[in-house]
């Protein structure tokens, strides 16, 4: 069933005490979204694989059905820089029919994944992964537009990795220097806009490729121009449900499943910006939903996935955006820019969207991430980065995330495996200075301070360690500093009570954490080595191994008392 609750709760929340004031102000955001949404709707689109005219409607639809579905007010989805990277590679294997097919299959993975309330389930990658997916992203990005930077065509390739050798291995086509003219003049523009005191907020990219277009059809350069924009909401070009697309749908469940994690990523992603600079918590088990409908809905009108988009949605916020209507309004924005003004788009230079993607790709790397990655010399995140990215750039979105994680976690088992064992010899004269009956040689009683989690990673360190102690008559495990135990570990520890019981020692644990105890009883390693072996402290161990070897001592426990030197022996002992 549809979360309809959550939905119809965030409505009401939404649009509770609005006003005309309010919607004067939804007004003015959703016109500005659409100013800053139509140039990159139309570079998308074709950055796609797919048409100029598909990524607007992809922008349309996604405003109407997903802002009107989404998990918070301030979420406006539409195609991305990030997704066209991926949807590239897709259609040169498959086709736009194989892309319409993999988004509705997509759109059914996103829909169960907030109906069985996943919505967290992003949260398990890695941070390193993301930075070093969203590098690849944008190399791709940056790749896929120099043939439009130069205005020239080449051959398509599998993957970026291979594109990109073409360049070196095969002759171009002659450059068109036009097309270099008009993308340098937008990445100027949008570059530089910014800077300026005054125009920090104007629509650069819209601007940009206004004045570039005036610009390319006034000298009457010879560029390759966006073409025919079909002035309809529904294009000819759009999928049709067909039974024998059924028979493929096994070989499309890779890249649908690529889609609908990118989409899930990035969607989630982005309203946790959007939540910290609003303070309006995204409920994102509804805006995986809201993704979903809204994948499996857009194929039927001829566009591409869709997904949230921190550009869209920050400017909302920043132009004062109150409500859910800011998308809907930019999608009636872009509406009538298809209805009336599609002969002026059609004009658009090809160089000019390239110039605006490779500004994208540069603004999308997180530099910051980067930066404090290799300021501070953390070589397990960059090497993560670096995988992810190379990944991401030779193979596809599934593999590429997949390969991180399981760098990400070799990498984290390696570090957590990293078992601190201090052993400490017991100090007879301490105890006989404090009173205590010690008729024979403490020599062979260790105290041994164990610190980290004790896994399949460490026991081996562990047992090599201990066996290799010479006189260990007594060993007594103070695991006061071990948070966590494994099945591995426990048979580690049975192991060390074997080999001690075979040549007449003893073996004692002390400082058991609630977790880890738990595990010692739910096993029965509590009955096995005796209630008797396990203690609180290391100094009633210590004592119960004087009175197990030699007989009671004549002078009760010092609460708290040292006996093993410069080590301490943890808390005070209960009364």
């Amino acid at each position: 069933m549809l979360n309809k609750l959550d939905i119809f709760q965030i409505w009401r929340v939404e649009f509770k005490n609005y006003s005309l004031k309010h919607f004067q102000s939804d007004l003015g955001a959703g016109l500005t979204v659409a100013a800053v949404a139509l140039p990159l709707a139309l570079a998308f689109g074709i950055a796609s694989g797919a048409t100029a005219a598909a990524g607007l409607i992809t922008a349309i639809i996604s405003g109407f059905v997903i802002g009107t579905l989404s998990g918070a007010a301030y979420q406006i989805s539409g195609p991305t820089g990030a997704m066209s990277a991926v949807l590239i590679v897709i259609v040169q294997k498959y086709g736009l029919p194989g892309l319409w097919l993999a988004t509705i299959m997509a759109g059914i993975i996103l829909l169960a994944l907030g109906l069985f309330k996943l919505g967290r389930i992003v949260n398990f990658i890695p941070a390193p992964v993301i930075t070093g997916f969203t590098s690849g992203i944008a190399l791709i990005i940056f790749t896929g537009q120099i043939d439009n930077f130069l205005g020239i065509k080449t051959p398509a390739a599998e993957s970026t990795t291979l594109k990109v050798i073409g360049y070196f291995s095969q002759p171009l086509p002659s450059i068109v220097f036009e097309s270099i003219a008009c993308a340098l003049i937008v990445i100027a523009i949008m570059l530089g806009m910014p800077l300026l005191k005054y125009t920090s907020r104007w629509p650069v990219a819209l601007l940009s490729i206004s004045l570039v277009t005036i610009v390319s059809w006034v000298l009457g350069w010879k560029v390759a121009t966006i073409g025919n924009i079909p002035g309809s909401l529904i294009l000819d070009d759009r999928y049709n449900l067909q039974w024998a697309d059924l028979s493929v749908m096994g070989e499309l469940l890779g890249p649908a499943t690529a889609i609908a994690a990118l989409c899930a990523i990035e969607s989630l992603l982005a309203g946790l910006v959007a939540e910290r600079m609003t303070g309006t918590k995204l409920n994102s088990n509804q805006e995986l939903v809201s993704q979903g409908v809204g994948n499996v809905v857009i194929p039927f009108f001829g566009g591409v996935p869709a997904t949230a988009a921190i550009a869209r949605m920050s400017v909302g916020i920043k132009a004062g955006g109150v409500t859910r209507l800011v998308s809907i309004i930019h999608s009636v924005a872009l509406l009538f820019c298809v209805f009336f003004l599609s002969g002026v788009i059609a004009r658009i230079p090809l160089a000019a969207l390239a110039g605006v993607l490779i500004v994208t790709a540069l603004r999308m790397n997180e530099w910051h991430v980067i930066r404090f990655y290799i300021k501070h010399r953390l070589k397990g995140p960059v090497l993560v980065m670096l995988i992810t990215m190379a990944a991401t750039v030779s193979l596809d979105l599934s593999q590429a995330i997949v390969i991180g994680v399981m760098v990400s976690l070799v990498i984290f088992i390696t570090q957590v495996s990293r078992l601190e064992i201090v052993p400490t010899r017991v100090d007879p004269e301490r105890l006989r200075l404090a009173g205590h009956h010690v008729p024979f040689e403490t020599a062979g009683m260790w105290v041994v301070y164990l610190s980290g989690s004790l896994f399949f990673g460490a026991t081996g360190q562990l047992i090599r360690h201990l066996e290799n102690m010479e006189n260990s008559r007594v060993l007594i495990l103070s695991m006061r500093g071990v948070p966590m135990i494994d099945v591995s570990g426990l048979h580690a520890l049975e192991h060390l009570w074997q080999r001690q019981l075979k040549k007449g020692g003893l073996l004692y644990l002390t400082g058991l954490t609630p977790q880890v105890q738990r595990m010692f009883e739910r096993t029965g390693l509590i009955d096995l080595f005796g209630a008797d072996k396990f203690f609180w402290s290391a100094d009633q161990a210590i004592l119960r191994a004087c009175e197990t070897l030699e007989g009671p001592a004549t002078t009760p426990l010092t609460k708290g008392r040292d006996y093993v030197g410069e080590m301490p022996l943890g808390v005070a002992v209960p009364d």
